[in-house]
């Protein structure tokens, strides 16, 4: 059921994640988080799970598709295959969020920036952003099997005319930040390990901000709502779940 709104703005807690690291939360429905980049050229990878059915998970596609995007930024909404709205995002100082070049891979660290590992290399070791979300998945019984296209915030990639993806440097200056309102509660994986494409000579290590508050719930006139059709039937989709009527509808 959807939490109750306590306090809306209050904030209940902080902290900073150095570079490299990951960590898990489950967010609840009208509570949001607002992530900042506190250097410059930040990238946060970012997973979502239904807590109550961790079957239900981040779908990019459906994301991208029906608010007739490639990017995420303020206004836009993220999905579950089930029709539903984990999060909208309701303030951007960035402008372009990457949700299409998955996350990098022990195989990419290593080719990049060369091995290292914690047995012999300690807290300078080279954390790889699937490892990071296959240690965090586990503690709540998942796996290789259900990982998925995940989000980078305050990474921005460039397309050419052959399809190419390349990663744009400095898409994210220090201090900017992107909050997300959750719709309804959703377990969180999360790293800040490099972007996949990103070519730094040397292994990037950007520390960001998090901060956890309560919110209002989105009003009928919402500007996240209201920014596309689709998003209107999804917050509908969101309403007969949070009144047990089970599944989302089409959108």
């Amino acid at each position: 059921m959807r939490s109750p709104v306590n306090s809306p703005g209050i904030l209940h807690y902080s902290t900073e994640l150095e570079g490299g690291k990951h960590w898990s939360l489950t967010m609840r429905a009208n509570t949001a988080l607002r992530l900042t980049d506190l250097e410059g050229g930040a990238s946060v990878g970012m997973l979502f799970y239904n807590p109550q059915d961790m079957l239900e998970r981040y779908n990019a596609p459906d994301t991208l598709k029906c608010q007739h995007t490639f990017k995420l930024t303020r206004g836009n909404c993220l999905y579950s295959d089930m029709g539903r709205i984990f999060c909208s995002v309701t303030h951007d100082d960035v402008g372009w969020h990457d949700t299409v070049s998955g996350t990098s891979t022990k195989a990419i660290v290593e080719r990049q920036w060369g091995a290292r590992d914690y047995q012999n290399d300690r807290n300078g070791w080279k954390q790889n952003g699937r490892d990071a979300f296959l240690v965090e998945a586990a503690k709540y019984g998942l796996g290789k099997r259900d990982l998925a296209m995940n989000v980078n915030w305050f990474a921005r990639v460039a397309v050419d005319d052959e399809g190419v993806l390349a990663y744009v440097p400095s898409n994210s200056k220090a201090g900017d930040s992107v909050e997300l309102r959750f719709e309804m509660d959703t377990l969180i994986l999360l790293h800040t390990c490099p972007h996949p494409l990103d070519p730094s000579a040397e292994y990037p290590v950007k520390p960001i901000g998090l901060e956890i508050k309560e919110v209002h719930a989105a009003a009928h006139d919402d500007e996240c709502r209201l920014s596309r059709p689709e998003n209107g039937r999804g917050f509908e989709n969101n309403r007969l779940y949070h009144i047990g009527c089970g599944c989302g509808g089409a959108r």
